[in-house]
């Protein structure tokens, strides 16, 4: 298992190897063998890789236990959302998996995040849990419609409270929150998807940064999906990236 280190800790490692640790590549794929073949191509140039939804759905247990036979990490990314037992027992029964990080949404509510982190602190292998707050597709008008009036800060800010008092240790945001939550949560783990390198299409995403600018404002950890796997050379696309992020990345982050 790599171990991340939070930004704030005075801990100095290699700029290479600390970005290679901070990049999350994101396998949306509709099954194994797409994931798979294009995890080939990196040739260990990338340590983290997220498994989100569909290709949990699509693959299940084989594709997360062949990453992880290869010596990767995992970023299970399900977004557990269901009553507290519900996503007490799911926390239980992927423990069999060994994720690294695992998401849960932070608009669960207290009970359900109080029962996501006992849970977690319940099993021998714990992940490290990961409260999604806002989705990085949805901004104030899209908030507006399922009746939150607050700015995307503001309840980006309200959710990573209640899941930190709750003892989750890693939120979820866009890049532009991240500045606001490492204020605030100094000690958390940030992890950032919307990322999008310059001249990058945004695709679905609303709240979009580059990697230096999410880096910069606090991010721990970066996700990266379509402008890694969907470059006609994945492996360049990825090594730029990680280039970049070395090169404004300090050692003491």
């Amino acid at each position: 298992m790599v171990t991340t280190v939070p930004p704030t800790s005075p801990a100095r490692t290699d700029p290479a190897q600390a970005a290679k640790d901070r990049l999350i590549v994101a396998l949306d794929f509709p099954d194994a063998a797409a994931a798979l073949s294009c995890v080939d191509q990196f040739a260990g140039s990338v340590s983290w890789f997220k498994i989100g939804l569909e290709l949990f759905l699509a693959s299940g247990d084989s594709v997360v236990r062949e990453l992880k036979q290869r010596g990767h990490s995992i970023f299970l990314d399900l977004k557990l959302h269901d009553i507290p037992n519900t996503v007490n027992s799911a926390i239980r029964s992927l423990a069999r998996l060994e994720p690294d990080l695992l998401t849960v949404h932070a608009a669960g509510g207290r009970a359900m995040l109080n029962a996501a982190a006992e849970a977690a602190r319940s099993l021998p292998r714990p992940p490290r849990l990961v409260a999604v707050t806002v989705l990085t597709s949805v901004d104030a008008a899209a908030l507006a419609e399922t009746g939150v009036s607050a700015a995307p800060v503001e309840q980006v800010l309200r959710l990573a409270r209640l899941a930190a008092e709750c003892g989750i240790e890693g939120m979820v945001c866009s890049p532009a929150e991240a500045a606001a939550l490492r204020s605030a949560l100094p000690q958390a783990l940030l992890v950032t998807p919307g990322i999008r390198p310059a001249g990058s299409d945004a695709g679905d995403q609303k709240r979009i940064a580059t990697p230096q600018f999410a880096l910069a404002a606090g991010a721990s950890m970066l996700v990266i999906g379509r402008p890694i796997t969907a470059a006609p050379d994945p492996k360049a696309a990825a090594l730029a990236i990680l280039s970049d992020m070395a090169k404004g990345n300090p050692t003491t982050k």
